[in-house]
């Protein structure tokens, strides 16, 4: 029902989407048929979400961002301004690929930097944070930094977005929040 979310007058929401409540969707942005948005999420300007496309709760699309088909972001991520995700592999404008669309899926509480490019059939961890302008080519463990083109992984981060520092004992403390994290033998951050 509309008035269960906002949509700016200039908005496009096709037919057959789920947008929910507390939503807010700005300036010239397109919802097309089939996608599903959660509860209070925020849709910036010049946005289109493709079919099928879903959004968890409170996720933050800036301006200029495409999500195509084939994306799945969970509760709380942030996708920066104008990062790109793509769904073929080997796009050909000649060549119609619909059925060979790869999926993206993005976990809870992970942050993409403006101008980032997410290649598609690589999955996000949860809380990892990609740099802006990074080109992430391989899938990304959950608290990785990952920087660079092609992206790399430069540290881990806490839930709260600060770079990790482990000690001698693979312990970290986020000085924001003081909750501690573990970097475990397999090279995975847990918290703890």
């Amino acid at each position: 029902m509309q008035s269960d979310y906002f949509a700016h007058e200039s908005a496009f929401i096709d037919e057959g989407c789920k947008i929910g409540r507390g939503t807010k969707i700005w300036h010239f942005s397109h919802i097309m048929t089939g996608s599903v948005i959660g509860e209070k999420c925020n849709i910036g300007q010049n946005v289109v979400v493709s079919p099928d496309v879903v959004l968890g709760r409170n996720v933050k699309v800036q301006n200029n961002v495409s999500i195509y088909t084939g994306v799945i972001c969970e509760d709380d991520v942030f996708l920066g301004p104008s990062m790109v995700f793509t769904n073929v592999v080997n796009p050909r404008s000649h060549i119609l690929r619909k059925d060979q669309y790869q999926p993206t899926h993005v976990g809870r509480g992970a942050t993409i930097g403006a101008n980032a490019t997410i290649v598609c059939g690589n999955d996000i961890g949860e809380f990892a944070f990609i740099g802006a302008g990074a080109v992430v080519t391989k899938s990304v463990p959950a608290y990785a930094l990952i920087i660079g083109n092609p992206g790399r992984q430069a540290g881990w981060m806490s839930e709260f977005g600060h770079k990790l520092a482990f000690n001698e004992f693979r312990i970290a403390v986020c000085p924001e929040s003081g909750e501690k994290y573990e970097l475990t033998s397999e090279g995975k951050v847990i918290k703890l």
